[in-house]
């Protein structure tokens, strides 16, 4: 199973966001101006490298990055299947 710690490292690198803190609850979408849809199309990217999962296009929705949380979920949901 992922690990949040996992995710959030992942969200961290691709997005150059250095040492900032984070939790399940942190906002993505629409609140951290570094998440742009070609950032979206990075981290699915790096998501997948890491899990070893395949993500389609008609499975990338805004709830996934709604929050770290959220898209955590979305890992371990694509892990399961």
């Amino acid at each position: 199973m992922p690990h949040l710690e996992a995710v959030k490292t992942i969200l961290s690198s691709t997005l150059g966001l250095g040492q900032r803190d984070m939790d399940a609850d942190t906002p993505l979408l629409g609140s951290m101006p570094e998440l742009d849809s070609m950032a979206v199309i990075g981290v699915i990217a790096a998501l997948e490298q890491h899990f070893g999962i395949a993500v389609a296009d008609d499975d990338i929705h805004a709830r996934h990055f709604a929050t770290v949380g959220s898209l955590h979920a979305f890992v371990r949901d694509k892990l399961a299947e």
